[in-house]
C-alpha cells in the first residue's frame, strides 16, 4: 500500500519542496510574529474587502441594521442574498467553527461524529451531508473537496478562526454566474480581515475539558503594507464516555499591500487536528440502557477506536485594480490536504469477527485560480455593467477505502490515484432598463476532466469528460415605498465523484455497475420581495423551487456510487431584522420546505422546517447579551414517511461585560451557555440496518448522534 504524499511535479516547483513543507514554515513564522516591534500607527481601511459590483442605478441604499448586515434595499440581486458583518458574528456563541454559517438564514449546522470531522449542513430541504450542493470559499479558496474519501463535496470548516472573519457573503439557488460546482442550493464566501481594530489575546475554558487560546495582531510594516498574524490552539473532550481528545492547531499570516482600489494580498494558512469520535449509535441501545451487561447511556460508544486526523495547508494570493471604468481581479491558490478517518456505522453486520470499522483516507494537492474583469458601459443607450471571468481548479488525489479494526488496516476495498480538473468561464451583464427595473443576464460554461488510476482494481481505471452550459436571468423591480421585487432563475450543477464516472465493477462485490455522469444539472427559480416600509424593520420573503436531475452521489462508506433519482424541492423563506434602537437587534427567520423524489417518494433526511430567533442587546453600559432559539424540524427518514426524525429545539445564551485590566487596556469577559435548558435532542438521525455484536441478525432501526447537553464556556479577552 502506498502511503506517501503526492506532490506536484510541474514546472517551477521542485519535487523536493512540497507544499506541505512550505506551509509548515507558517508555524515558525507565527512564533516569530511575537518578536516584531509594536507600531502605534493604524493601518488604512482594509483593502482586501471586496466591494459589491456597482449597480447602474443611482439609488442610494437605505441601511437600517448598522454594522451587522449589508442587506438593505438596493444592495442585492435576490431576496435570499445578503452579507453578514463581523459585528454580528461576535454577538452570538458558536459551539463549533462551522456554525459561522448558521448566520445564513435557513441554514442549520450540526455534527454526527467527532468535532474534527466536517459538519453536517441542512438548507432548503437538503441534508447537504458534509457540503454537497452548498459551495463554501474562505478568502477565495474553495473548501468543498470533490472525489473525497468520505463524501462528494466534503466541506471541513474546522480550520476557520471566527475572530478573523470580516464578513460572510451568501446567496442561495443557481442564479449567479460567478459560482459553479456545488452551488446549486447556495454558496457562501467567508472573507478574513486585513487588519484588526487592536491586537488581542483570549483564553477560553469550559466543561468537559474544553480549552482554547487565540493570539492575533496586525502590524503596519509601511504606509501601505499590513501584516496580520493569528495563532489558535484548542482542546476538548466533550460529554462523551470515550473522551474526544480533540487537539486543533491553527495559524494564519496575511500580508496586504495597497488600497481598496489597487492592491494585493498574500495569505499563508496551516491547520492540523486529531480526535476520537463517538459515532451515531442505535436508539434501541439507548432505550435498553445497557450493553453486554453494562449500563449504556446517550453519550456512550459502540466502537471506542473511531476517530481521525486531518491537516490543511494553503498559500494564496490576490491582486485587484479598480478605477472609474471598471475592476480587474486575479487570484491563485495552492493547498495540501490530508484526512485519515476511522468510522463504524453498522458495528458487526458485515464482519462479525472483526467488526465493521473502516478507514477513509485522502491525500491531495489542489491548485487553482481565477481572473475577472468588470466594466461600466452603455448598451442601447442604457447604463450597464458587464463582468467576465475564468476559474480553474486541479485536484491531484490519492484516495483509499480500507477495512480496519482498532485503526489497523485489514484489507483494501479500493485505492485510487485521481486527477480532476474543472474549468469554468462565465459572463454576466447588469442593465438598468428603466429607473425602476434592472436585469442581470448571465451564462456560465463548465467542463470537467476525470482521470482515474485504480490501483486496487484496474478494471475501474479510465477517463471521462463532462460539460454544461448554465444560463442565468434576474429581474429586480423597484423600489417603491422602500420595497423591491425579485425574479431569479438559472441552471446549476454539482459534480459527481470521479471514481463513479469510470466505474465498471463494484469494489466490494465485483458485480458490474454503470458509470455515472460527471456533472448533474439542477434548475431553479425564485420569486422574492424585500421591504423596509416599516421603520427599523427589514423583511424579505422568497418563494423558490429547485429540480435536480439526479441525487447521485459517491457513497464513501461503501466505496461505490448509488443513484437515488431526480428530485423536486420547493419552499418559502421569511426573514426579518428589527432594530428599534442602536442597542437592540431582533432576528427572526423561518424556512418551510417540501422535498420529494420525482416519483413522489420522500427524500430521507430532508427536514420540513428550520427556524431561528435571536435577540441581541449591545452596549448597555458595559454589558451585552444575546439569546438565540434554533429549531431543526422533523423529516422523513425513509421514502414512505413511515419513520420520521424528531425535531430539535435548543437555546444558546451569551453574556459579555467590558472590563479594564490593570494596565487600563480594554478587555472583556464572556460567558456562553449552549443548550441552555439541557434539552435531549439529536444532532442527526438516520434509519438503516445495523447489527451489534451478540445480535443474531441485522436490525432496521433509528440510529442517532445525540446533541451535547448544557455546557458553559468562559472567555477572557484582552487587547495589547
Amino acid at each position: 500500500m502506498r502511503r506517501d504524499s503526492r506532490f506536484f511535479e510541474g514546472k517551477g516547483l521542485n519535487r523536493r519542496l512540497g507544499l506541505a513543507q512550505l506551509c509548515h514554515t507558517s508555524w515558525a513564522l507565527a512564533l516569530a510574529w511575537a518578536c516584531l516591534p509594536v507600531q502605534a500607527q493604524q493601518a488604512s481601511e482594509p483593502n482586501r474587502e471586496a466591494s459589491a459590483a456597482p449597480q447602474p442605478a443611482t439609488l442610494d441604499p437605505v441601511t437600517i441594521t448598522g454594522r451587522h448586515y449589508d442587506n438593505s434595499v438596493g444592495s442585492s440581486d435576490a431576496a435570499s442574498q445578503g452579507v453578514i458583518r463581523s459585528e454580528l458574528l461576535a454577538s452570538r456563541p458558536a459551539l463549533r467553527p462551522g456554525e459561522v454559517l448558521e448566520f445564513v438564514p435557513g441554514l442549520i449546522v450540526t455534527q454526527h461524529s467527532g468535532d474534527g470531522k466536517a459538519n453536517q449542513y441542512f438548507l432548503r430541504g437538503f441534508n447537504l451531508d458534509h457540503g454537497t450542493d452548498f459551495a463554501t470559499r474562505v478568502d477565495g479558496m474553495p473548501v468543498n473537496m470533490p472525489t473525497h474519501g468520505h463524501g462528494q463535496g466534503y466541506s471541513d470548516l474546522n480550520f476557520l478562526i471566527p475572530e478573523l472573519v470580516e464578513r460572510v457573503e451568501y446567496r442561495k439557488g443557481p442564479y449567479f454566474a460567478t459560482h459553479g460546482d456545488f452551488a446549486a442550493a447556495g454558496a457562501a464566501d467567508i472573507l478574513y480581515k486585513s487588519r484588526l481594530d487592536a491586537p488581542f489575546a483570549q483564553v477560553s475554558v469550559g466543561q468537559n475539558g474544553y480549552r482554547r487560546g487565540v493570539v492575533a495582531d496586525t502590524r503596519e510594516l509601511r504606509d501601505d503594507v499590513t501584516l496580520l498574524g493569528a495563532v489558535e490552539w484548542m482542546g476538548n473532550n466533550g460529554p462523551w464516555t470515550v473522551p474526544e481528545g480533540l487537539h486543533r492547531q491553527n495559524a494564519v499570516l496575511r500580508l496586504t499591500q495597497g488600497t481598496r482600489e489597487r492592491g494585493s494580498t498574500l495569505s499563508l494558512m496551516a491547520y492540523e487536528a486529531r480526535w476520537n469520535s463517538t459515532d451515531q449509535v442505535p436508539q434501541r441501545l439507548i432505550d435498553a440502557g445497557s450493553y453486554n451487561g453494562r449500563p449504556f447511556g446517550r453519550y456512550d460508544s459502540v466502537d471506542p477506536t473511531d476517530g481521525g486526523s486531518t491537516s490543511r495547508y494553503s498559500l494564496s494570493g490576490e491582486w485587484h485594480d479598480r478605477d472609474r471604468t471598471g475592476e480587474t481581479r486575479v487570484s491563485a491558490y495552492a493547498m495540501k490536504y490530508s484526512l485519515k478517518l476511522f468510522s463504524n456505522f453498522t458495528y458487526a453486520m458485515d464482519r462479525p469477527a472483526t467488526g465493521d470499522q473502516f478507514s477513509q483516507q485522502d491525500d491531495r494537492n489542489v491548485y487553482g485560480g481565477q481572473a475577472s474583469r468588470a466594466w461600466n458601459h452603455t448598451l442601447g443607450g442604457l447604463d450597464a455593467r458587464t463582468e467576465v471571468g475564468v476559474q480553474l481548479r486541479n485536484d491531484r488525489i490519492h484516495v483509499g477505502l480500507y477495512d480496519t479494526q482498532a485503526r489497523q488496516i485489514l484489507a483494501t476495498t479500493r485505492l485510487d490515484d485521481v486527477r480532476e480538473t474543472l474549468l469554468g468561464v462565465y459572463g454576466q451583464s447588469t442593465v438598468q432598463l428603466t429607473p425602476w427595473l434592472r436585469s442581470v443576464v448571465g451564462l456560465r460554461g463548465d467542463t470537467a476532466r476525470f482521470a482515474v488510476n485504480s490501483l486496487s482494481n484496474p478494471a475501474n481505471s479510465g477517463s471521462a469528460r463532462a460539460s454544461q452550459l448554465s444560463p442565468k436571468f434576474t429581474l429586480v423591480a423597484g423600489p417603491w415605498a422602500q420595497t423591491e421585487f425579485f425574479f431569479n432563475t438559472g441552471k446549476g450543477f454539482h459534480s459527481n465523484d470521479a471514481r463513479g464516472t469510470t466505474a465498471k465493477v463494484d469494489p466490494k462485490t465485483g458485480d458490474p455497475v454503470q458509470a455515472v455522469p460527471g456533472l448533474v444539472a439542477a434548475r431553479g427559480w425564485e420569486l422574492g420581495v424585500r421591504t423596509e416600509a416599516i421603520a427599523n424593520l427589514q423583511s424579505s420573503v422568497a418563494f423558490w423551487r429547485l429540480n435536480a436531475d439526479s441525487e447521485l452521489v459517491y457513497v464513501g462508506d461503501a466505496g461505490s456510487t448509488e443513484a437515488s433519482g431526480a428530485s423536486r424541492r420547493h419552499g418559502v423563506e421569511f426573514n426579518n431584522r428589527w432594530t428599534p434602537n442602536p442597542h437592540f437587534l431582533l432576528d427572526a427567520d423561518l424556512a418551510l420546505t417540501h422535498a420529494r423524489f420525482a416519483n413522489g417518494d420522500r427524500i430521507p433526511n430532508a427536514v420540513d422546517s428550520v427556524a431561528s430567533i435571536a435577540a441581541t442587546v449591545k452596549d448597555i453600559g458595559r454589558w451585552s447579551a444575546s439569546l438565540q432559539w434554533r429549531y431543526l424540524g422533523s423529516g422523513a427518514l425513509v421514502e414512505d414517511n413511515s419513520v420520521r426524525s424528531n425535531a430539535a429545539s435548543t437555546f444558546n445564551l451569551r453574556v459579555s461585560r467590558d472590563l479594564l485590566d490593570l494596565s487600563r487596556r480594554p478587555s472583556s469577559l464572556t460567558v456562553d451557555v449552549f443548550n441552555l435548558f439541557n434539552r435531549k435532542v439529536d444532532d442527526i438521525q438516520y434509519y438503516y440496518a445495523s447489527q451489534l455484536p451478540g445480535e443474531a441478525t441485522a436490525v432496521n432501526g433509528r440510529v442517532v448522534h445525540p446533541g451535547e447537553p448544557r455546557s458553559v464556556r468562559v472567555t477572557y479577552r484582552a487587547a495589547f
